[in-house]
């Protein structure tokens, strides 16, 4: 069963909070962070301090961090950012295109994470974890929360539902995006010490929806401070890692589009020829973009026009892996017809996230900069978590989740 914690979350004044609040440090480059960096309260000069540095400066060097950790004591002692006294768990709203989600903010156990009890769905880098473990133990701080879900629990649900109902938000402001955040504080010592036991009795796991490179960050500080006998209790925080849970039946997963450089050495004739063999082709023109309306169709932009795919019987398999739409793309087309064969380091292949549009798809090959373009159908949240039930990893870029937790909002301090 599920086991998390309450915390001393470090969160800015009421009053900052909106200014604070940023974007997950890994869904923007470094030039659209540098746009904030005249902003003095930014997050990104905690999440991204090479902003504050001389351009061109390597992100995984040590002044970095050092930089990061200068700027987050420095948000403190200008009291930007306070601590609360007692632990407590937030309550996190997000409002999307009319579409509420609220989320649990929490520490989830590092043991549930060794042991499976938040499983995984994703491979990670090595790269990317190291960069973040130099970010934790420079700045003692996990300042990126991981985004997890689980089964709906209508237990608590309900005493987040009676939370929200009968408390004044702490923060409430919409964001440039158009996507509205609003935040509580639960402080009663009570209804903390329920909602700990409802998750240690009835959630028997949560899923890693999006966030896996930090939660695997988190749980290398854990063991490498365990490993250098800091565990005495079990209880000290970096046995725990910041963590926002929603219930699955509020969560949408948005498409994962591809986008790719050349057609191997064929020319759009041949290229329909070659899918024709393992797709139904329809034209649909140049005037509207097709969007997928069910599994196994997809949207394929090229010469400047759209056609639908729909695959043909012997082009996937039933399991959890090759059932996904992203596998039938992958092994079926880009693989076998464009030899594409590792999504993951192949540079004739690039990844547009479904909040893009596909007008995105459409200027991208319009451009010149690539060849064709393919729109998916979305994975559901079910797919997801059959897949991590399996033991299974999905293929790289196969979810896409909206709205975006904000970094700022609550800081984990270890």
């Amino acid at each position: 069963m599920a086991r998390i914690t309450p915390f001393k979350g470090l969160r800015p004044k009421e009053k900052y909070a909106a200014e604070v609040a940023t974007l997950p440090y890994d869904v923007v480059s470094v030039a659209e962070a540098r746009a904030f960096k005249k902003k003095p309260y930014n997050f990104y000069h905690v999440t991204r301090s090479e902003i504050d540095l001389v351009e061109g400066i390597d992100v995984h060097s040590q002044v970095v961090y050092d930089r990061a950790k200068e700027n987050l004591d420095q948000m403190i002692a200008d009291g930007i950012m306070i601590q609360d006294k007692e632990p407590c768990y937030y309550i996190y709203e997000l409002v999307m295109d009319g579409r509420s989600q609220t989320g649990l903010i929490c520490g989830s156990s590092c043991d549930d994470y060794f042991n499976g009890i938040v499983k995984k769905h994703e491979f990670t880098r090595p790269e990317k974890e190291l960069d973040r473990i130099n970010h934790i133990k420079t700045t003692r701080a996990e300042t990126g929360i991981v985004f997890l879900a689980y089964n709906d629990q209508e237990d608590v649900e309900a005493m987040i539902a009676d939370w929200k109902a009968n408390n004044k938000p702490t923060y409430d402001f919409t964001a440039e995006d158009g996507i509205r955040h609003t935040f509580w504080v639960m402080d009663d010592y009570g209804k903390v010490a329920t909602i700990t036991r409802l998750f240690a009795e009835e959630v028997p796991c949560t899923y890693i929806a999006d966030g896996h490179h930090r939660a695997a960050s988190a749980g290398k500080v854990c063991m490498e401070l365990r490993e250098a006998g800091m565990s005495i209790t079990g209880e000290e925080s970096f046995n725990y890692f910041v963590t926002c849970i929603f219930p699955a039946s509020q969560l949408q997963i948005m498409d994962y589009n591809r986008v790719v450089k050349d057609l191997n050495g064929l020319n759009p004739e041949k290229f329909l020829q070659a899918l024709n063999e393992k797709f139904s082709i329809t034209a649909i023109g140049a005037t509207e973009p097709y969007k997928p309306q069910e599994p196994h169709e997809f949207g394929l932009y090229l010469d400047g026009n759209w056609y639908k795919l729909v695959a043909k019987p012997g082009t996937f398999t039933e399991d959890p892996i090759g059932v996904l739409d992203v596998s039938i793309l992958q092994n079926n087309i880009l693989s076998e017809i464009l030899a594409i064969h590792d999504p993951r380091t192949d540079k004739r292949v690039d990844f547009v996230g479904g909040i893009r549009g596909l007008q995105e798809l459409e200027k991208r090959v319009n451009s010149g900069e690539m060849a064709a373009a393919f729109a998916c159908y979305p994975v559901s949240i079910q797919q997801l978590f059959s897949i991590a039930d399996s033991g299974n990893v999905m293929p790289p870029k196969s979810t896409w989740f909206e709205p975006k937790l904000r970094d700022g909002l609550v800081v984990y301090l270890i």
